[in-house]
């Protein structure tokens, strides 16, 4: 695989995904999915997962209460779904991975860093809170608060806004088909970390200038790739 576009130190901010790059989640939000829809007499399959991936909250909730014939609104039905997830983070479900606090705090003592998740806004917020890591980041950006989800660019312009650079500027760290397509759509030099259980797409994969092994991996080619702080 290539290395990223660009010389050593040409970003200057980095846009991290949060499901599958600092914790790993996809699981339970297939569970969660999986229980609302059985409960309304619908199963609910691996296929339904790979559509609904990369949505936002608002688009996953509308598809998942129409699936399910559910007599839930879809704004109810994302509440529902929501709080499991939150249960579940508070019965330490919802871990960081191998490598994500030591890559967030490395990367961010150097260069400001955002991130751009799917999560809803809720869950955003108590993800970084339970683990520590909410000072880290200048800003955060959920695909419910931009007009459309990934793999759309919009989340990830909105958090490249919100840290005051252009998307080409910026570096970003994702897993998934939708994900990738939406960092290189913002126009971003995109590091892919492959999820093992929902790999992605090869032409979504061909968009990430570099293929990482582990999230050590990761924040070597990061610190490898980014502007000198200011003042060093």
């Amino acid at each position: 695989m290539t290395q990223p576009e660009g010389s050593a130190g040409a970003h200057r901010a980095v846009v991290f995904d949060m499901d599958g790059v600092l914790v790993e989640s996809e699981h339970l939000w297939e569970r969660m999915w999986t229980r609302f829809a059985a409960a309304r007499g619908r199963t609910w399959t691996v296929e339904q997962t790979r559509q609904v991936q990369g949505m936002s909250a608002p688009e996953w909730a509308a598809f998942l209460a129409r699936f399910s014939e559910a007599a839930e609104s879809a704004e109810e039905t994302e509440r529902q779904v929501v709080d499991d997830m939150i249960a579940a983070l508070d019965d330490g479900e919802i871990e960081l991975l191998a490598g994500a606090r030591q890559m967030v705090t490395d990367v961010s003592a150097q260069v400001p860093i955002a991130l751009a998740s799917s999560a809803p806004r809720r869950l955003i917020d108590a993800v970084l809170d339970r683990h520590g890591l909410t000072k880290h980041f200048t800003a955060t950006v959920s695909s419910a608060e931009v007009p459309r989800g990934k793999p759309s660019p919009d989340v990830y312009l909105a958090a490249a806004e919100k840290l005051g650079h252009a998307g080409a500027d910026c570096l970003a760290v994702e897993d998934s088909s939708n994900g990738l397509r939406a960092a290189a759509a913002a126009g971003m030099t995109v590091i892919a970390i492959p999820n093992s259980d929902y790999p992605p797409a090869e032409d979504a994969l061909a968009k990430a200038s570099y293929v990482a092994s582990d999230l050590d991996d990761v924040r070597q080619r990061l610190l490898g790739s980014l502007a000198e702080p200011v003042g060093s």
